[in-house]
């Protein structure tokens, strides 16, 4: 029988005990099962779906990037590697950041990525329009304030500049206070309706370039996620406790079941900064 979702409202350690023990063998046998390649990630994205998103912000040579919430930096370094660009990736977790530096040195890439610890739910400490991307995956959701956070983004981009995010909490169905509760035991949430993104970025300054629905990957790696955890759960109890493993397992439980039955939705928006003559 599997793990049923967790009824009580203590909050589940997610993050940092993930990056707090990034390099454990059980957690990193987990990712290798979950995901198509080990990035460090502890989200719903995939290596094939960060290349697509690398390609839909038209990063080349000589550009420069930004990842919000950035983690343990797995995808900010495949981003400089793909498109050649120069990247900056912030966290507030600062596990997250010296894990993703160590992961900078040894693909050897620190001429061309730096990481760096900041609170992204307070304005950005960069100038404006330091940037020709801004990429924030599966973590716009833990930040308050959205229009505040939409027009940060547009400051710090170059006109012309592209910004792709991702919300894995958009509201396309009916989910219960309890359900709510589970989702977001991990810590803050921002839980929108469908289209509230597209208007507040419009209000932001941004055009709307596509709206994808990825649903089906929070589906299929929470899933996948949560089983092999249970393949492992001698291992992971020893690192977790009973109480965080079966909290945890809880959580990602309810991540299924709420995108399976697509009552919470997983999309992708794509939006540019006007040059100067669009305005």
């Amino acid at each position: 029988m599997r793990d049923s979702p967790m009824s009580n409202e203590k909050e589940v350690d997610l993050y940092d005990g993930h990056y707090g023990r990034i390099g454990a063998d059980p957690q990193v046998a987990v990712r290798r099962e979950t995901y198509d390649e080990d990035l460090g990630q502890s989200s719903w994205i995939t290596l094939a779906e960060a290349l697509q998103f690398v390609r839909a912000l038209e990063l080349g040579p000589g550009d420069r990037a930004l990842e919000v919430a950035c983690g343990a930096g797995g995808v900010t370094c495949r981003m400089a590697l793909e498109a050649g660009a120069t990247c900056v990736g912030v966290d507030i977790h600062a596990a997250a950041i010296e894990a993703a530096i160590r992961r900078a040195g040894e693909k050897d890439l620190q001429s061309r990525v730096s990481f760096q610890v900041v609170d992204a739910s307070r304005p950005l400490p960069f100038p404006d329009a330091s940037f020709d991307a801004v990429f924030c995956n599966d973590a716009i959701n833990h930040l308050p304030r959205r229009l505040d956070l939409l027009r940060d983004w547009h400051r710090v981009l170059r006109p012309g500049g592209r910004l792709l995010f991702t919300d894995p909490i958009v509201v396309t169905g009916p989910v219960t206070k309890e359900e709510i509760r589970a989702r977001s035991s991990i810590g803050f949430y921002l839980f929108t309706p469908a289209g509230c993104n597209e208007d507040l970025l419009v209000q932001s300054g941004f055009v709307v370039r596509e709206v994808r629905d990825l649903t089906d990957a929070v589906a299929s790696v929470s899933r996948k996620w949560h089983d092999a955890r249970a393949g492992r759960r001698v291992e992971l109890v020893k690192l977790e406790g009973d109480e965080g493993f079966d909290g945890l397992q809880g959580f990602l439980w309810m991540v299924r079941t709420l995108a399976s039955e697509r009552r919470l939705s997983r999309y992708a928006y794509l939006a540019s900064k006007p040059q100067a003559f669009e305005v």
